[in-house]
């Protein structure tokens, strides 16, 4: 069997903890910071947990990370 290639885009995007679950980063902190209040940005700032029902893909991008 031939190595898998990692996909770059999910490589800059996951990583995988300790225990061996995948942290992301959470979305919409990029622009239009006005309107959102001083909570929520500061709650966006706090990396995550992908959901159970999607790390079988995002760990078959990222084999070797």
């Amino acid at each position: 069997m031939p190595k898998i290639k990692t996909n770059r885009g999910a490589a800059k995007r996951f990583r995988k903890t300790g225990s061996g679950k995948i942290r992301r980063n959470k979305a919409f902190t990029s622009h239009i910071l006005t309107k959102k209040s001083t909570k929520r940005k500061r709650d966006l700032r706090q990396a995550t947990l992908v959901h159970k029902s999607d790390e079988k893909n995002i760990s078959k991008l990222i084999p070797y990370i």
